[in-house]
């Protein structure tokens, strides 16, 4: 009896709060600084546009790169996230501890790949797509730069990741504060040379780029080195296990992918879209700056939600496992309802943000409110992806991307090019609709074979 009620005592908030005040509280911190992110996005590209058309083309162009890297990073996170949450859950702290130790040590393997990809993948990569040199330098110089240092962002989202996964969003939002602020206030010293720096366009929004990462990922190491939290990195004496990275990237790789199919499919739509111009290539690259308005917060929302999910998950309660579902669906349906209002009402707006030439805008107007159609079945298939990683079934996620990046989108995309620019938007609310309807199903599936027996209120916590 003593032993119930100290477990009940140390019970992780994830297990007792009332659920949408704990929803709330743990997403709107990662809520918040993902608008930041999106903040810092747009005045990136912001900047650059000022430079020239042909420059948000370069940046446009790197993009499906940077999605890969990141895809590498937040899924390698995911994994972390997802392993310790549930290790939590179960009352394997050893365990979780482990897991936290080793997502540090994968950030910097992550990062010396990509380093080897910037060095000699650069200029490759840019031959592909043109032969214009002056286009082709100021890619190669955005992509090594971001590459090359990319160590900050590699090391500074599994940490965070860690943190989040005991709760902990506070730690977080700070450091994603920190490099988009950085951010933001270099770009305009490199790339237009203030303050008695040199003017270096595109290569200098890579610099402040890299450095507000760093900058991220000291503070976090800090953080994780002199404060308390509920899982400890152990560097001393470690043991490096394998059956540990399998199970961070059970759920790790299929996020990875998952997300390096946006990449995938970044750089299919632009071998579509150059058909029609560097107009089209430039506006689709804006067209992703302005969703990440949209999409970041219902990321920062799931970011939120998931630790919850895989917690409860882990400690075999269904009632709060699913009451955390529907709550996360509510709030990313109302996210991007608000969305999809703004993107058919002010299309032109949102386009002269990034100096828009008469041209983008008759491209990027009727654009903007095709494609933005999707937001609400995405609200859906975003939150399903979510159950699916927090209870270790990252390849149902995998399936549902590869349908709506892949699978359905591309093939979709090109035949409505034959038609015409306008046609080809369609083909993302058409992705969009089938590929929620294949979650459902999975949903259903995961349902059944992993959820329907748990038990709704287990007084202890069971492991799994």
């Amino acid at each position: 009896m003593d032993e119930i009620k100290q477990q009940v005592v140390k019970e992780n908030k994830m297990g007792t709060r009332p659920m949408f005040p704990l929803i709330v509280s743990m997403a709107l911190p990662t809520m918040f600084s993902m608008l930041v992110q999106a903040l810092y996005n747009v005045v990136d590209s912001y900047f650059v546009a000022q430079v020239s058309e042909d420059s948000l083309t370069a940046v446009s162009l790197v993009f499906p790169i940077q999605t890969l890297l990141i895809a590498f990073a937040v899924g390698t996170g995911v994994g972390i996230n997802s392993l310790v949450a549930r290790r939590l859950g179960e009352k394997r702290q050893e365990e979780a501890d482990n897991a936290a130790t080793h997502g540090l040590l994968l950030g910097v393997c992550n990062w010396i790949l990509f380093a080897l990809v910037g060095l000699f993948g650069s200029q490759p990569f840019f031959a592909a797509f043109t032969s214009d040199a002056a286009l082709i330098k100021m890619g190669v110089d955005y992509m090594s730069i971001v590459c090359i240092f990319s160590f900050g962002v590699f090391v500074e989202i599994n940490i965070e990741k860690m943190l989040q996964a005991t709760g902990n969003m506070i730690y977080p939002m700070i450091f994603q504060l920190i490099g988009a602020v950085v951010n933001i206030i270099l770009d305009p010293v490199f790339i237009f040379g203030y303050l008695g720096v040199p003017a270096m366009g595109v290569a200098g929004a890579a610099i402040a780029t890299v450095i507000g990462q760093i900058l991220s990922m000291i503070t976090a190491l800090i953080v994780l080195f002199t404060q308390e939290h509920d899982v400890k990195v152990q560097l001393r004496g470690f043991r490096f296990h394998w059956q540990t990275v399998k199970n961070i990237y059970v759920v790790g790789a299929p996020s990875i992918v998952m997300q390096a199919i946006g990449s995938v499919m970044t750089m299919g739509m632009n071998a579509i879209l150059i058909t029609f111009g560097n107009t089209a290539v430039a506006f689709f690259g804006v067209y992703f700056k302005l969703q990440s308005f949209v999409f970041m917060p219902v990321f920062g929302l799931t970011q939120g939600v998931m630790p919850i999910m895989g917690y409860n998950f882990g400690a075999r309660n269904k009632h709060r496992l699913l009451s955390a579902l529907r709550i996360c669906c509510i709030i990313a349906i109302v996210i991007m309802a608000a969305g999809l209002v703004v993107f058919q009402l002010f299309p032109a707006q949102l386009l002269s943000i990034f100096n828009a030439s008469s041209n983008m805008l008759a491209v990027g107007v009727p654009a903007l409110r095709t494609i933005s159609l999707c937001f609400i079945p995405a609200a859906l298939g975003i939150a399903f992806s979510t159950l699916f990683q927090a209870v270790g079934s990252g390849i149902s996620s995998l399936i549902v991307s590869l349908l709506r990046q892949l699978i359905l989108l591309l093939p979709c995309a090109y035949f409505l090019s034959q038609i015409s620019l306008d046609a080809v938007w369609y083909s993302f609310p058409l992705a969009e609709v089938f590929s929620f309807v294949a979650s459902m199903l999975m949903a259903y599936r995961i349902y059944r074979l992993q959820i329907r027996n748990m038990p709704d209120n287990p007084s202890v916590p069971q492991q799994s």
